[in-house]
């Protein structure tokens, strides 16, 4: 999702820059940002993150100052006001309720980093009375409730707002189509890990800076653990490496899998895969050709048809 808000926020209060922490804590009608979306902003006036699609920001800023002045928080609600609606409000019809909170105290920021470094599911919660604030997990009941439905939101008097654990897109195949899904990935939120034993496609160069690991497919998801926020994408093309990998990823949690292939080549697979001991729920589970049909041709179309699929399958709960 790009700039780690809550890391951003810790060193800008470390730095004595007065942080305020803009959070939508509820919204009616067409809201453009979904409850917990954030945004971070500095006595100055600097900001990161959007709580809306650029409607109310600015408000939202001149508030954050006084905020930040007086060390008070307060809630704020943005709507369509007829003349005034692009000037501080929201155009596209809908309502948004922000809260808006100085950043005193450093130790909520720093316990939920340390949180979000280990791979925890916690959430951060607000008594909307006092804005009083503390670090929860799953043994609040409320708490694992919004963790399981991964959805932030008020229950009895509490803002809930949910911190996950990263999704992750595991892709068996360093191909040109994965140097375009890659980043793709990225922006929509994703840890991004790319497994291929072939030297000479997995190399660095071909891919500064990411996760490459070169071993056989089927080990290393058995080290990497897919869980039920894991997509796994195998485009290798060859049935050695990609079938071991669908074997293994569909014998276990994640959420989406998905192979490269026409869907001649995906009869043969079935049967292969058959052949693995996979029954017919495990097999119902994979997407393949992989991708919506958007008519996609080159590596960056394929790409983007792979990861709508990916969103799709990931907020489409029990569609396929």
């Amino acid at each position: 999702m790009g700039e780690n808000l809550t890391a951003l926020a810790l060193d800008w209060h470390r730095g004595g820059r007065g942080v305020v922490m803009a959070t939508v804590v509820e919204t009616w009608g067409s809201a453009p940002r979904g409850v917990g979306s954030q945004m971070v902003v500095d006595r100055a006036g600097a900001m990161m993150g959007s709580v809306s699609g650029g409607c109310v920001e600015g408000a939202v800023v001149l508030e954050a100052a006084e905020v930040s002045q007086i060390g008070q928080a307060r809630l704020l609600t943005y709507g369509v006001s007829d003349a005034d609606a692009f000037a501080a409000g929201l155009a596209c019809g809908g309502t948004i309720r922000v809260m808006v909170q100085p950043v005193t105290d450093e130790r909520i920021l720093a316990a939920l980093l340390a949180a979000q470094g280990e791979g925890r599911a916690v959430a951060v919660v607000t008594d909307l009375a006092d804005f009083s604030t503390a670090l929860l997990g799953p043994e609040d009941a409320a708490v694992a409730a919004r963790l399981r439905s991964d959805q932030s939101g008020i229950e009895e008097g509490r803002f809930i707002a949910v911190h996950n654990p990263a999704l992750r897109l595991i892709i068996v195949g360093a191909v040109h189509i994965a140097q375009a899904l890659i980043p793709m990935a990225r922006l929509c939120g994703y840890d991004p890990v790319l497994i291929d034993p072939r030297a000479a496609f997995g190399a660095a160069a071909r891919f500064p800076g990411e996760v490459i690991v070169d071993e056989w497919p089927d080990a290393a998801l058995a080290a990497l653990k897919p869980d039920a926020r894991t997509a796994v994408v195998t485009l290798t093309h060859d049935a050695k490496l990609d079938d071991p990998g669908l074997a293994a990823a569909l014998r276990g949690p994640a959420f989406y899998v998905g192979c490269l292939g026409s869907r001649r080549t995906h009869a043969l697979r079935l049967e292969r895969l058959q052949a693995l001991g996979l029954g017919p729920a495990e097999l119902e589970r994979l997407h393949a050709p992989v991708g919506l049909n958007i008519g996609a041709r080159t590596p960056g179309e394929i790409a983007l048809s792979i990861m709508a699929q990916v969103t799709s399958v990931l907020r489409s709960v029990g569609q396929r």
